[in-house]
């Protein structure tokens, strides 16, 4: 009873590469042929002598056969058993034949058959999910998605991201626009104004190691005046934004003021 079943089933078997035109077993050496989607390429064992035909169903059901996409590539290592390479014997003899693909029937298992256009049509679909899967894993792996880190400036903002901006850069495009409207000159390179080289001469420390009062003294008002000239150029540069926001509104800039009283006297 066991051993029935074990025939049974192995009956039953799906066999990859087979399918019926007009009742009559085929072999399908390529579902479709190049800029011809349907049709496609077959042979039929059964015209084949008995020995032939045994050594080209024996190639089929085999493994490297099994496993590939076409019938085709995997029969080019494959041999009849007088030697000769099935593929270019199948050529010789004349027995592949181009066929609709909608004429061929393919049989599935012992109780469900799909024409062959029908599950073209299927396997090519979920080809086109696959790619699509690989054209998405792509686009994140160029998104930044490869688990590098960005370094980070002093206030903690990725160097480098979408909406990175350097400190004391400011939009180019409005800068020149403004300096022609408005005539104010940009002062962001003032607003980052670095220390001279006395100044770094005096804020470092002796080679003892110590500070002295003269010196910290010294590292204090170096500080001092570096943050008043930053606190000028960032008074310059909120009138220029304002004076920039005041252009793009059609708002008229307002006028300086002219100080009150005679204007003073011009030195000999």
């Amino acid at each position: 009873m066991q051993k029935r079943r074990l025939l049974l089933k192995e009956k039953q078997k799906m066999i990859k590469h087979l399918g019926k035109h007009s009742d009559r077993k085929v072999a399908i050496l390529f579902r479709e042929v190049p800029d011809e989607g349907h049709m496609c390429l077959v042979v039929y064992p059964m015209n084949m002598q008995s020995q032939l035909s045994s050594d080209f169903m024996k190639a089929l059901e085999s493994v490297e056969c099994q496993q590939a996409e076409s019938l085709g590539d995997a029969l080019h290592s494959k041999l009849f058993s007088d030697g000769t390479p099935i593929l270019q014997r199948c050529h010789q003899e004349r027995w592949i034949k181009k066929l609709k693909t909608s004429d061929v029937v393919v049989t599935a298992t012992p109780t469900s058959n799909v024409r062959l256009d029908e599950l073209n049509k299927i396997l090519n679909e979920m080809k086109q999910g696959e790619d699509a899967i690989k054209k998405m894993a792509a686009l994140d792996a160029e998104g930044g998605y490869t688990g590098k880190v960005r370094p980070r400036d002093e206030f903690g903002r990725e160097v480098g991201g979408p909406n990175y901006i350097a400190p004391g850069s400011l939009n180019s495009t409005s800068n020149k626009q403004l300096n022609e409207n408005t005539g104010v000159t940009n002062p962001a390179s003032a607003a980052m104004t670095q220390p001279t080289y006395a100044q770094e001469q005096a804020m470092a420390a002796p080679q003892t190691g110590a500070l002295s009062d003269d010196v910290i003294a010294n590292n204090m008002k170096a500080q001092a005046d570096r943050m008043a000239a930053e606190a000028q150029s960032m008074i310059a540069e909120s009138q220029r934004m304002q004076a920039e926001a005041s252009a793009m509104m059609g708002v008229p800039a307002t006028p300086v003021k002219k100080k009150r009283g005679r204007p003073a006297k011009a030195k000999a």
